[in-house]
């Protein structure tokens, strides 16, 4: 009986050895993985500008997602709140976006994310994922991490978190990280606004059509240029390439219209 003991306590002394190096080792705040996954499974296009999601592809390759959503569901409060700002919204922006392709592949082939629901819960309402100690929901991690008062007060992350619809901005083909998010989040606003499909100048009407989410989330942008008109005219060379329009839209002398929402899935054609 003793014997039987010893070697029980031998067993399970070699594997807490085993099992403590993995545990032990430091967050990869490059989130390797997942920038390798979006390498090999997104496509940029237009210059940049939109991205389509081979999700067909994606899903023989839901071992390593899940392998890195694991990873995301491991961190602990404490350990979160230990990081700096960027890695923190970094962190949160990768794991919106990574979240909501494993709940696109759970269900795929789908048209839109909008088709994901269950009686009382649409898709951004769903919860099924594993964060902090507790079951979140995708509008947990926006409304009340990222966009949470006082956590960041960032309104560029509307050009990066990605809801898998045609409408949103790019899902880029690399992760955020921490020593490049001011970049990236620069360059994506760039590159959304840009899109003429999406925004554009309108001469005739000497309107400004965008896009919905500075209607629906108008109040982000207004908190940091105290209006929409002044986000606009900070980037009016993005517009149009005629000056004088330019100057219309620093004047913050045209009007503002919200163009349709595209939520067809961003599948690769």
């Amino acid at each position: 009986m003793v014997s039987q003991i010893k070697k029980s306590t031998v067993f399970v002394t070699l594997i807490l050895l085993m099992v403590q190096p993995v545990l032990s080792q430091p967050f990869d705040q490059q989130h390797a993985i997942w920038t390798e996954l979006l390498k090999k499974h997104v496509v940029m296009k237009n210059e940049n500008r939109i991205s389509q999601v081979d999700y067909q592809a994606f899903k023989k390759d839901i071992a390593p997602l899940d392998t890195y959503l694991s990873g995301l569901s491991r961190i602990t409060h404490a350990e979160f709140n230990g990081w700096s700002s960027d890695e923190k919204l970094s962190f949160l922006i990768n794991a919106y976006n990574a979240f909501t392709v494993k709940l696109i592949l759970d269900h795929y082939p789908v048209n839109s994310i909008r088709d994901i629901k269950t009686f009382f819960k649409g898709p951004w309402n769903i919860e099924f994922i594993s964060l902090f100690g507790e079951i979140v929901s995708l509008d947990d991690i926006e409304h009340n991490m990222i966009r949470k008062k006082g956590a960041f007060d960032e309104p560029r992350i509307h050009m990066a978190v990605v809801c898998a619809s045609i409408g949103c901005p790019a899902l880029l083909d690399e992760a955020f990280t921490p020593d490049k998010l001011d970049k990236q989040l620069e360059t994506n606003v760039e590159r959304f606004l840009g899109d003429k499909s999406r925004n554009r100048f309108n001469p005739e009407k000497k309107t400004l059509e965008v896009s919905k989410i500075f209607k629906w989330y108008g109040s982000d942008f207004e908190m940091t240029f105290t209006s929409l008109e002044r986000f606009f005219a900070h980037y009016a060379t993005l517009f149009t390439t005629v000056v004088s329009e330019q100057d219309m839209i620093k004047r913050q002398a045209v009007k503002i219209e919200y163009l349709d929402y595209d939520w067809r899935l961003n599948d690769i054609n």
